[in-house]
């Protein structure tokens, strides 16, 4: 009996959830999640990270990335849960400004028939702490993804914005195209411009999103690394990434910005951001306009866009050019609240030396007593106010400095004398 009780005993801890980094044998199980998975939520095209046939073939380059300091570092960033050996689920996770202070969950792919809300807790909340850097997370999930949603606001993830993403058909952008953009300050986006974005993004978002979002003047800047990635991974997927934004001669400020990336060989949809400042809004149509000139230097096909400025006026020209709404998110958050020491600056001037001593007043007035010469007397009620806590077999101290235990050597005692 007791070689099989030894064994059930074990059995748990050999099956037990371990959290780990995704390895290079994991791809196939994720793969096989990727089409399976019940709470891919976040898998969407114009949200999700690289395909997993690119990871396949840059798997030994990004590994070896991550190994030291580099603006490639977390560029695919995931853990698995595993039991034995089975991969139970996988996150993804990714900076979302430079200073790394907001981090955004990508992706979060369970097995079927599993407890997902245990194990996606469980790797949702390995991030959280090993991640500690990390003052705030995002993620965006679409709306009626029950499952999804009951999984991050169990993990303390609150709603922080609403967006809708439309698609505009060929048709309707032929349409566009034809009338002409009044947009006589139209520029181009370089690095020297970042202070000017950074501003527009600040103007368009709303106060809290904007709290959380934390970007700085560097998330507008691109370094000379990321641009030759970017250009490698532009040539790789024949794919071209077209940007500008408007400037305001009179307020020396950007009022709207674009981008769009359209694939060269026509097989994917044109995807594009656009931004407008509040004060503004009559730039919608010119910008939607000029963006499907655009589209018309590439093969035929439908615009993906998101309007990221959370302005009513955008949506409401969106559906009212004809555009169609194909996915309505949520954004959430989670904060990770620091405590941090704050110290007041007090100035000595106006402080009266009165006031100070006034709370160094004794309560009542002391009582003169006399010094005990003997071990275990009772001491004056002045002494005890002062010596609150003091024992009633501490040492006492003559006049002279030396400490009553017993008689100090060369020196009799007060009895000693009248004897």
């Amino acid at each position: 009996m007791a070689a099989p009780m030894k064994m059930t005993s074990l059995l748990p801890q050999n099956l037990r959830v371990v959290i780990r980094p995704i390895q290079y044998r994991d791809l196939d199980t994720i793969e096989r999640l990727a089409s399976t998975s019940a709470n891919s939520d976040t898998e969407n095209e114009h949200q999700n990270g690289e395909p997993l046939q690119w990871l396949r073939r840059w798997y030994g380059f990004l590994k070896f990335l991550s190994w030291f300091p580099n603006p490639l570092r977390y560029r695919f960033c995931a853990y698995v849960a595993e039991q034995g050996r089975d991969v139970l689920g996988m996150v993804q996770v990714s900076p979302f400004n430079r200073t790394r202070t907001t981090w955004r969950v990508d992706r979060v792919m369970l097995e079927r028939g599993i407890e997902r809300q245990t194990i996606g807790s469980q790797l949702l909340r390995y991030c959280f702490e090993s991640i500690l850097e990390a003052r705030t997370w995002v993620l965006e999930v679409n709306v009626n993804d029950s499952d999804a949603l009951a999984l991050y606001r169990r993990n303390g993830f609150q709603r922080l914005a609403e967006v809708t993403h439309w698609e505009i058909t060929p048709d309707l952008l032929a349409e566009l195209a034809e009338s002409e953009p009044d947009l006589t300050n139209l520029l181009p986006v370089s690095n020297a411009d970042a202070q000017l974005l950074y501003q527009l993004d600040t103007a368009s978002m709303p106060p809290l999103v904007r709290q959380v979002f934390d970007r700085q003047t560097c998330d507008f800047k691109t370094s000379l690394i990321e641009s030759l990635i970017d250009a490698v991974k532009l040539w790789v997927t024949k794919t071209e990434v077209v940007s500008g934004y408007v400037f305001e001669p009179q307020r020396k400020a950007a009022i709207g910005y674009f981008q769009i990336t359209s694939d060269r060989q026509g097989k994917k949809p044109h995807v594009a951001t656009l931004t407008v400042h509040p004060a503004y809004t009559w730039l919608y149509p010119e910008m939607l306009s000029q963006l499907a000139r655009i589209t018309q230097g590439f093969p035929t096909q439908s615009l993906r866009i998101t309007s990221a400025d959370y302005l009513q006026e955008g949506e409401e020209c969106l559906e009212k050019i004809g555009a169609t709404r194909i996915e309505h998110t949520l954004i959430m958050s989670r904060s990770v609240w620091h405590k941090v020491r704050e110290s007041k600056f007090v100035s000595l001037e106006g402080i009266q030396l009165p006031d100070v001593l006034q709370g160094l007043q004794p309560a009542r007035k002391p009582i003169p007593g006399g010094m005990s010469w003997r071990r275990g007397e009772k001491r004056g009620s002045g002494e005890r106010m002062g010596n609150r806590h003091h024992s009633s077999d501490s040492v006492a101290f003559s006049s002279d400095g030396c400490a009553d235990r017993g008689n100090c050597p060369g020196q009799m005692g007060e009895n000693d004398q009248e004897s």
